[in-house]
């Protein structure tokens, strides 16, 4: 379903020519898509792509979940937390000690296929004009919830609808957090009936890409919907076969 940093190169054999064989010709310089560094370019089978945020409050889990299932080195723009923020910024996360204070990137390919670019947000809602930047261009977010503190992703969302961003949630699972039943955290968040609510562990692979999938499943019903209302960018033509087959498979 996913694919994870995998490069095209042959396997090469290794020995010494013969005396009476001819060197060997100059390598060519690899093509993108077709060898070099493995996980540097996309697959040659890819016919799509999107970007997607994924948004939520300080510590929630979004740089943990990007590095999780990036098949590239996650880019990460990780400080160290200030005593300025101190009064200001709630930690839940025993021993968190830094932020993200531009963006975090990261890439993954579903079903070899669709190649999704993952941008995520710093938490604080005073970087709220540096998310909105990142936003343009993007085909909808990921919300990270924290069941510990879901009034600390009010702002989040609400951004969120502000822009009108389509969007999913995932209660990313904290060790001791409380667990809620599916109406209540609804009622809590204050979501529509259409938008997914899913549970995930963002330290995990399989279930941060099913997250994701949950999120692309919603893109396209929202891109089909005939009702009146905003007008969202349409996926990409590669996402709707993609997202059946993925939804398949993780089922």
């Amino acid at each position: 379903m996913a694919s994870k940093a995998v490069s095209d190169d042959p396997d090469r054999a290794s020995g010494h020519p013969d005396a009476h064989a001819s060197p060997p010709a100059p390598a060519a310089p690899a093509a993108p898509g077709a060898g070099g560094e493995s996980g540097k370019y996309v697959s040659p089978g890819v016919t799509g792509a999107a970007k997607l945020l994924i948004v939520g409050p300080l510590g929630v889990g979004k740089t943990t979940l990007i590095g999780t299932v990036s098949e590239i080195e996650p880019l990460s723009t990780e400080a160290v937390m200030t005593r300025a923020g101190a009064g200001v910024d709630t930690v839940l996360t025993p021993g968190k000690t830094t932020t993200t204070v531009a963006l975090d990137f990261g890439r993954i390919t579903i079903d070899g296929a669709l190649v999704l670019y993952l941008f995520g947000t710093p938490g604080q809602q005073r970087f709220l004009p540096a998310w909105r930047d990142l936003a343009k261009g993007a085909l909808g977010a990921l919300a990270l919830v924290d069941t510990r503190d879901l009034a600390a992703s009010f702002d989040a969302l609400g951004n969120l609808e502000d822009l009108g961003l389509p969007f999913a949630v995932a209660v990313n699972t904290f060790p001791g957090s409380p667990r809620y039943a599916e109406d209540e955290l609804r009622a809590a968040l204050d979501l529509l009936p259409g938008t997914p609510l899913v549970e995930c562990d963002a330290r995990d692979m399989r279930s941060s890409v099913r997250a994701l999938i949950a999120l692309l499943g919603h893109l396209i019903d929202t891109a089909a919907d005939p009702r009146p209302g905003p007008s969202w960018p349409a996926p990409p033509r590669a996402v709707n076969t993609t997202v059946n087959t993925a939804v398949t498979e993780s089922s």
